[in-house]
């Protein structure tokens, strides 16, 4: 009962409130990993995630588009989402990590995945190749991908376990890899698991909906 209130009070992917439609092309996976980057920052989501709506509204929706655009351009897109402590700093990572893509993987982020023989933990090293992405972002791809690259899902990390153990679901690597798999949407509920990680108040209206 509790997976599903997650699912339908918030399931919904940070990469849908970005306003990128996942697949398993180069296009929107760029962008979710140009959100990645940006979420990385210790911002709030929303400004992350108004951001990235700024940047692809702008036209930057490839690596090479990305490249194209100038440093200030960039930073006056971060800047219209309100991303303004870092935005000189994220236009450098962005132009970087848009020329690393290209030059390395032809612009196709299928290519790592395929390189890294799509085991999460070797997709997540190379992930961090990329200027401003660590381990926490490439968490944050990793979370919002699994279900387009399913040798990838179920995952979980420190967030997911976080929210989990907030609206008392079992929080142990095995219990929780199990939940997301039998709820068939694990990237949904890998991201409602993070909301409820960071609002206290959402955490507890999940619980409240549901009776002991």
């Amino acid at each position: 009962m509790i997976v599903k209130e997650l699912l339908d009070r918030c399931g919904s992917l940070y990469a849908e409130d970005a306003g990128i439609k996942l697949a398993d092309r180069p296009g929107p996976l760029y962008q979710l990993l140009a959100l990645a980057i940006l979420l990385s920052a210790p911002i709030p989501a929303e400004t992350g995630v108004a951001a990235a709506r700024e940047l692809f509204a702008a036209g930057y929706r490839s690596p090479k588009a990305m490249s194209e655009a100038s440093w200030q351009d960039r930073v006056d897109a971060l800047g219209r989402g309100h991303y303004r402590r870092y935005d000189e700093r994220t236009a450098t990572m962005l132009g970087d990590g848009a020329d690393l893509l290209s030059g390395k993987w032809h612009g196709d982020l299928r290519r790592l995945r395929d390189q890294a023989d799509g085991e999460a933990s070797a997709i997540a090293s190379m992930l961090t190749e990329f200027s401003g992405l660590g381990p926490t972002g490439a968490g944050i791809f990793l979370r919002e991908v699994q279900e387009t690259w399913p040798t990838v899902a179920p995952y979980a990390d420190a967030k997911v376990t976080s929210g989990a153990r907030r609206v008392r679901l079992p929080y142990d690597r095995e219990s929780l890899a199990e939940l997301l798999a039998d709820s068939g949407q694990p990237a949904r509920l890998a991201a409602a698991l993070v909301r409820v990680s960071l609002s206290q108040r959402l955490a507890s209206e999940v619980t409240a909906a549901v009776p002991d």
